[in-house]
């Protein structure tokens, strides 16, 4: 693993480290993570991949993780833009290394919501979208949605008021989080269309603007996203050829997966050579465009 800083935006350098592949490289994959979690968390997966013959690129987003460093988040500027283009920085870099091969993504949660804001969406193959939905908190999951509106209205506004950002760290809750990133996420999580909803015309032109695949993976026990959510989000990428797979813990004899086991190293026979396969089946739905469901 090589851990280094791109610039973006002139002003901001962000973390990122890249896993060489093993022998021969048959693509590269870029690992969005999701809201709060840091790229370390990604890092057993993505050594598994780089030992199966794939280029792998993890990063933290500007103001979080070891792109945060020592600089306080009072005052920090940064929203989920920011992020995206975060995002296509990185996006940009693996194209650089490896410009011949296939440029996958494979997104977590926001790590799937944020594609829909690329610039360029063209410089990528396809998006395997892993425990993500809409985000709009009436498609949440029943126990999440009873607590969610005591989030949004009261901590979330008053914590951001007293400290001046969202210290999820210190409240147990997401992880430290700059200002506008929060309120951003905030609008976006009350309104019925999510991103699209909360942004206007803007991002729903940028999100069917993407031609590239996206299969999504849905678990069936995940404790923040539902089927419904994860439809949605998959309705979003209007122009893009889709398809949405449910995967329970009884499909690989397990007791539980939820919103963040697809990652654990629990499931390095499982959980994880399903990822190769969906490189294929990826490229398989780049050759169609008829959106499509499975169970």
């Amino acid at each position: 693993m090589q851990a280094t800083t791109l610039p973006v935006d002139g002003s901001h350098r962000i973390a990122v480290r890249h896993y060489a592949a093993t022998g021969p490289v048959r693509a590269s994959v870029v690992i969005g993570g999701a809201m709060g979690v840091r790229q370390a968390f990604y890092a057993p997966f993505a050594q598994w991949l780089a030992a199966q013959g794939i280029a792998v690129w993890t990063f933290d987003y500007r103001g979080s993780g070891d792109s945060r460093g020592d600089t306080p988040l009072r005052g920090f500027d940064a929203d989920l833009f920011d992020w995206a283009r975060d995002y296509e920085a990185v996006i940009d870099a693996a194209r650089a290394a490896q410009p011949r091969l296939p440029l996958y993504l494979f997104g977590h949660s926001l790590g799937a919501q944020l594609p829909g804001l690329l610039a360029r969406p063209e410089q990528v193959d396809g998006l395997l979208s892993i425990a993500a939905g809409s985000g709009y908190w009436r498609e949440n999951a029943p126990r999440l949605k009873r607590s969610v509106l005591y989030f949004w209205f009261v901590l979330v506004p008053l914590a951001v008021r007293l400290w001046g950002y969202f210290p999820g760290r210190k409240l147990r809750k997401v992880g430290d989080l700059p200002r506008g990133v929060i309120l951003q996420w905030r609008r976006w999580c009350l309104n019925p269309r999510y991103s699209v909803g909360a942004e206007g015309p803007l991002a729903e032109r940028s999100y069917a603007r993407v031609r590239f695949p996206v299969l999504a993976l849905s678990i069936t026990d995940d404790e923040l996203m539902t089927l419904r959510g994860t439809e949605s989000l998959v309705g979003f990428y209007s122009a893009a050829p889709t398809a949405v797979q449910r995967i329970a813990p009884a499909d690989v004899q397990a007791r539980r997966i939820g919103h963040f086991g697809f990652f654990r190293e629990q499931f390095d026979q499982s959980l994880w050579p399903r990822a190769i396969d969906s490189l294929q089946r990826l490229a398989a739905l780049g050759n169609t465009r008829v959106p499509q469901t499975t169970a």
